[in-house]
């Protein structure tokens, strides 16, 4: 009978009796239902506010809140089901049944300061469970191994902060288009008619006698040199000097047309209106006892053949030092090679465009190019008001004279001249060629890459024994051993090249190469070799010899089995510890580029006493690439280098730099001298100051402001 009536209940049927939920909880509601094994849902945990401590986690000991500041579970429920088509849609539940409501007022109504301290919390927490791992770390014995054993790094900074009180550099600007002649070939060009420019110089300097002699009172004249006399010979003797510079003078000519008006532009427009109010001075402007300025002007053209005589010397022998060697050496200025600041690299290629950048303008020419003509639209205004708005038109002639000889630097020839040629005759001893006035410019602060062969170059290496190990074949050893310092290409590889012709080997092939600090590894006929340093071999867990007292060595290990030996003999060249002093205290960091896993800091401060400290080593895979020959360089080079070592090298960088400084100092002197003689000559002529301005004084103020020139160019070379 019960099953006929579940029967009609499953089929439908309405005429049943039906089952109301009051009626199922009022039969079943003391028993708890059994909870379903398909039921995916997690019910909301029921915590009261009391119990809401730290305590309550077992598992973390911690409180886990909700988002917007209430509590939550520590993994997050998911989200409700959706009913599907095919189940009923969830009903409301009714009076007297037991369900909770998700407590979403509460969670709005959190205050956001519990947020905050509960945020805070976790991060204690977190930081409580984590803040123990990084000691264990640092007291695991292979971590501390590896510290003793591997030679210490540095690393490149990244700091903000250091980066904004930084210089901004400018970048160089590409050199001027002209014909990229062959070294050989511009040392020839240089050389026509430098004989002859120097015999010019000494002749218009000889001339300064007479001229002086003519124009200032030493002792009594006879009575055939009157004053009209001696102001027509003053002429003449000027006349004969400019027609002995008159190349150098129609070149400073020219300039004005192509807009690079120079000193020797202003001494061109000097010598004319000198020139013109010595012969015009009778009939306009008589001035009695006075005499014009034709001794500053000879003095001036001497000077001019002086200093260019000086340059073409320097780019003669620079250009004869860069065709010495039929392949080069080529140093440039990298930019953002090391540490975000540019570093000199050395690298072998053709020297492009070494000739153009010789025959570009010099510094002091091209400071020049921007005060001079100030300089002179002064000198013409200045003389206008002095003359026309004093009322005497009659003087314009004489305060052009003064005004722009006053103005006209005696050493704008020798700013870079008498420092060049200085330079260029030391470092054709040591065969080193700086590019040129691009060449020099750089910017400060910059760092220089060191490879193994610039410190130490070939020779100051050497093998000093060998001794093989077990049942290794000589042969074996030495050709595993070459092959993977020819993978490095580090300075052994010309030694163990010889070493392998020696004993009739030859290379092997390698897979698997890598370099460590200290060492090398790679896989040669399925077996793995090992070449390294002491330390290296220690730490690979390679048995060593007891007692092995071996300082500089190359060893060799077959499948962990020590298979060789090979002893090295380092030897200090003579020009690296005052190289590495001269580079330091010129401010250019040395940075260790180096391949040969045995040039550790270590090594060279304990053996060879090298100040390290003030030198930059970076990591194995950094050295590696800075090393590299294939890494992109500036167009623009700093010098061509003939010989090996770190002499040439460093030589050419400090020269460089001092040369840069020097020349820059030099002509900001002579600006400085021009604007002075400038305002003081314009004060006198405005005031008819006829004996102030004298001949005289005037070629006293102009050496006065002649004299630092020789001196600083004097110490370029004294490093």
């Amino acid at each position: 009978m019960a099953k006929d009536r579940d029967d009609q209940l499953n089929r439908g049927n309405s005429g049943g009796e039906e089952f109301s939920l009051e009626s199922i909880l009022a039969e079943f509601g003391e028993k708890k239902p059994k909870k379903k094994v398909e039921e995916d849902t997690i019910p909301f945990p029921i915590i009261p506010h009391s119990q809401r401590t730290a305590g309550g986690e077992k598992k973390s000991g911690r409180l886990l809140p909700f988002p917007e500041g209430s509590p939550r579970e520590e993994e997050p429920a998911p989200p409700p089901r959706r009913p599907t088509p095919q189940e009923p849609p969830p009903q409301e539940p009714a009076a007297g049944q037991k369900v909770v409501e998700f407590p979403e007022d509460a969670v709005e109504e959190e205050n956001p300061i519990a947020q905050r301290i509960n945020r805070l919390l976790r991060k204690a927490d977190d930081y409580a469970e984590h803040m123990f791992e990084e000691e264990d770390l640092e007291n695991d014995r292979e971590v501390v191994r590896a510290e003793e054993l591997i030679p210490g790094t540095d690393e490149e900074e990244e700091d903000d902060d250091e980066s904004f009180f930084r210089r901004e550099r400018r970048k160089r600007k590409e050199p001027p288009p002209a014909p990229d002649l062959p070294p050989g070939e511009l040392a020839r060009r240089y050389g026509k008619g430098l004989k002859g420019m120097r015999l010019r110089a000494i002749l218009v300097l000889l001339l300064v006698l007479p001229a002086l002699y003519l124009s200032v009172e030493f002792v009594s004249y006879p009575a055939v040199l009157t004053p009209k006399l001696r102001i027509l010979a003053l002429a003449g003797v000027q006349v004969l000097a400019m027609l002995l510079g008159l190349d150098l003078l129609f070149r400073g000519f020219c300039r004005l047309f192509r807009l690079e008006f120079g000193m020797d532009t202003m001494l061109v427009f000097a010598s004319a209106a000198v020139l013109a109010d010595a012969l015009t001075m009778e009939t306009l402007d008589p001035r009695e006892g006075q005499m014009p300025y034709c001794a500053a002007i000879v003095l001036g053209i001497a000077l001019l053949l002086r200093g260019t005589s000086q340059k073409r010397r320097g780019l003669r022998l620079a250009c004869k030092t860069a065709a010495a060697a039929s392949k080069p050496y080529l140093v440039t200025l990298d930019e953002d090679r090391w540490n975000g600041w540019d570093a000199y690299a050395k690298w072998s290629g053709e020297p492009v465009g070494f000739g153009r950048q010789m025959q570009a303008s010099d510094g002091a020419q091209r400071i020049f190019h921007r005060i001079c003509p100030l300089l002179f639209i002064g000198s013409v205004v200045l003389s206008l008001a002095a003359s026309v708005g004093q009322g005497a038109p009659q003087r314009l002639l004489w305060c052009l004279a003064a005004t722009l000889t006053a103005s006209t630097s005696l050493s704008g020839a020798l700013c870079f001249g008498g420092a060049w040629l200085g330079l260029c005759r030391r470092l054709s001893k040591s065969g080193a060629a700086i590019a040129g006035w691009d060449g020099v410019t750089a910017t400060g602060g910059s760092g220089i890459l060191l490879a193994d062969t610039d410190l130490f170059p070939p020779g100051c290496v050497s093998l000093n024994g060998i001794k093989i190990f077990g049942d290794f074949p000589a042969e074996k050893v030495v050709a595993c051993t070459a092959t993977l310092i020819r993978e490095t290409g580090s300075g052994l590889d010309k030694i163990f090249h010889d070493l392998l012709r020696a004993q009739g080997a030859i290379y092997r092939r390698v897979s698997g190469f890598y370099c460590y600090e200290g060492g090398l590894s790679g896989t040669i006929r399925n077996e793995q070799v090992l070449v390294g340093s002491t330390d290296f071999m220690r730490l690979m867990d390679v048995a060593l010899p007891p007692g092995l007292r071996v300082k500089n060595a190359v060893f060799c290990a077959i499948d962990r089995q020590l298979a060789g030996i090979f002893a090295l003999n380092y030897s200090l060249h003579g020009t690296l510890d005052p190289s590495l002093t001269s580079l330091i205290r010129n401010r250019v960091t040395p940075v260790m580029a180096t391949r040969d896993f045995n040039l550790t800091p270590a090594m060279l401060r304990q053996r060879f006493k090298l100040p390290v400290d003030k030198m930059e080593y970076p990591g194995v895979e950094r050295r590696t690439e800075l090393s590299d020959e294939d890494q992109p360089h500036s167009p623009i080079l700093t010098a061509v280098l003939c010989r090996e070592g770190i002499a040439p090298y460093s030589e050419a960088v400090v020269g460089a730099t001092r040369l840069r400084r020097a020349v820059r100092v030099s002509a900001a002197l002579a600006c400085l001298g021009g604007v002075a003689g400038l305002l003081l000559a314009f004060y006198l002529t405005s005031t008819g100051a006829y004996a102030s301005l004298s001949v005289f004084n005037l070629l006293v103020f102009l050496i006065m402001w002649l004299i630092p020139t020789p001196l600083i160019s004097g110490m370029v070379n004294k490093y």
